[in-house]
């Protein structure tokens, strides 16, 4: 029989029975008793920080989590992991994503537990829990602070971080003084909780229970309620049911969970940077999904809920709805209704209960009348990404999601934030703004796509270009922007050798980006090109040395 609870992953001290006879007496000294010690140990996995104000309610969650393992005849073991807060980690949180998954995975196999508590929410926290996941040994289930609720300015209802992004471009063009957009900020986010758009944080919760990874209707209680905290306390029941019965994750990440979570993607209008974190999942659970079935999966499937930045609500107008749940019920048709996630049930089973969305709403809508045509997430390729780029079309502006025009090109981040500040830059709304060296290997892949409109363009009442990077954009964001490029400039990819005046075509009903630029003028500058200088020690170091393309995932190579 095979060790379990407290016998498990002993310390190698040569001497199996002294490394569990001093675990124990550490254990005495901690107040356990040997009776305690015999139930199943579930690992709950902690990410409170000052340094992410999101999560700053997961005491209460982790307290109801161990609430619910307790019922279940468990004991619950709290361990901390780093948490990722998005708007605190130089130069962006997705540089971490792969260690979080690293230290997550390395501590769920060198900890004694039977089964773990994974308990994420702000942006990279719930991918890389999912990526240490899908190459556990053990079962694991996932849980959210959930997303915050919303505030008023002026009357106006309002939220982060969409219109964080539209306010201050409000501000930036010289229609809100220093003292309105003060008033802005201290309203914009009000409670605890992750950001109330359908962006990363949203989406990726979302997905996860598509998935089959977390309990249903646990992606969007609002973080400040009574609901948020029951959903944990089950969450824990469940986890010790899972560890006398182990169901492991590479059970439940099959093909076809990856497709029902595709489809929950297209109809949400889901972030962006779910395409990517998503093809890292796949890959750590051996999963063949690939960029083309993101596409195929949007053309297939229309937007159904109406949520910022592809609509006009917020996160808990969406739970109030029905949440995920209505929404798959909606999606029933398409889906692989047999599949098996952590409840334990078939979703056809757990969807038979519930019922289709209902005309007293009109968040969550059908396929007979939904929000908005099939293409929300497109997938492009052409002379400018040939191996790849993304876009949320139903984010951006139809005009232009044709258009030809001639090339800014910025040489990083900042070289962007100065000269786009510039009243004085020399460009028109007809311009196609690219950025380069924003990839993984280069920067990061730091959420710098969403280029902002230059300022005296803002100030003329122009709100949206072509813009066109090897970087990533925060879900909350909206626009006709293009991310993801592959190869990225730092390694040869063509955003490299691109010149100012160039002209570039976008063609999104073609699935088209493309530099037109003969290839004898691109074989003199690819002679001329040189590739960036790496970071010079520790992580950013081995992140830029073998970090995957966006189009795998950006994931470790040996990982």
């Amino acid at each position: 029989m095979s060790a379990h609870g407290m016998s498990r992953n002993l310390v190698s001290y040569g001497d199996a029975g002294f490394s569990r006879f001093l675990r124990n007496a550490f254990l005495a000294a901690a107040g356990y008793g040997t009776e305690e010690l015999s139930r199943p140990v579930v690992g709950i996995a902690d990410l409170s920080s000052d340094y992410n104000p999101c999560h700053r309610q997961m005491g209460e969650l982790v307290e109801n989590v161990k609430r619910g393992v307790l019922a279940a005849g468990g004991i619950p073991f709290v361990f901390p992991t780093t948490s990722l807060g998005e708007s605190f980690l130089n130069p962006t949180a997705m540089l971490y994503r792969n260690m979080l998954a690293m230290e997550t995975e390395e501590l769920i196999r060198a900890q004694p537990m039977d089964a773990a508590v994974l308990l994420g929410g702000c942006d990279k926290t719930v991918p890389a829990q999912l990526m240490a996941a899908a190459v556990s040994d053990i079962p694991v289930i996932l849980d959210v602070v959930g997303p915050m609720l919303t505030s008023s300015w002026r009357g106006e209802r309002l939220g982060a971080c969409t219109d964080c992004r539209r306010f201050w471009a409000r501000y930036r063009a010289g229609d809100l003084n220093e003292d309105e957009i003060g008033d802005v900020e201290v309203n914009l986010a009000s409670t605890s909780g992750t950001c109330m758009v359908m962006g990363t944080a949203s989406t990726m919760a979302s997905v996860t229970e598509a998935l089959g990874m977390m309990l249903p209707g646990g992606a969007t209680p609002p973080s400040p309620s009574g609901e948020r905290l029951r959903h944990g306390t089950a969450t824990g029941h469940r986890a010790v049911e899972l560890a006398r019965e182990p169901v492991l994750p590479r059970d439940i990440l099959t093909a076809e969970a990856f497709e029902n979570a595709l489809h929950v993607l297209a109809a949400l209008g889901g972030s962006t940077n779910a395409v990517v974190h998503l093809l890292a999942v796949a890959r750590r659970a051996r999963v063949a999904l690939t960029l083309d079935d993101f596409d195929r999966v949007s053309r297939e499937t229309p937007l159904l809920v109406d949520l910022k930045p592809s609509g006009t609500r917020y996160m808990e107008d969406f739970h109030r709805a029905g949440g995920v749940r209505v929404l798959l019920k909606s999606l029933e048709a398409v889906l692989h209704i047999d599949h098996v996630g952590v409840a334990g049930r078939p979703l056809g089973e757990q969807l038979a209960d519930v019922a289709p969305p209902a005309g007293w709403q009109d968040v969550i809508r059908t396929t007979g009348n939904p929000l908005g045509p099939p293409g929300a997430l497109a997938v492009l390729r052409g002379s400018l990404a040939p191996g790849g780029a993304v876009i949320k079309a139903s984010a951006a502006s139809p005009e232009l999601l044709t258009h030809e025009g001639p090339a800014l090109v910025f040489d990083s981040p900042e070289d962007a934030a100065r000269r786009l500040a510039d009243p004085d830059l020399d460009v028109s709304e007809d311009h196609v703004l690219v950025l380069r060296n924003a990839g993984p290997v280069a920067a990061g892949m730091p959420e710098a796509g969403s280029l902002p409109i230059p300022k005296r363009l803002a100030a003329a009442g122009v709100r949206d270009m072509v813009r066109v990077s090897d970087a990533r954009m925060s879900g909350t964001s909206y626009g006709t922007v293009v991310l993801h490029c592959t190869p990225e400039s730092a390694v040869g990819g063509p955003l490299g050798l691109v010149r100012d005046g160039d002209r570039v075509r976008l063609d999104v009903p073609a699935r088209r980006v493309d530099l037109l630029v003969d290839a004898e003028e691109l074989g003199r500058r690819r002679e001329l090109w040189r590739a960036p200088e790496l970071p010079v020690r520790g992580w950013r170091r081995l992140y830029a040395e073998t970090v995957l393309p966006a189009s795998l995932g950006a994931d470790l190579d040996f990982l």
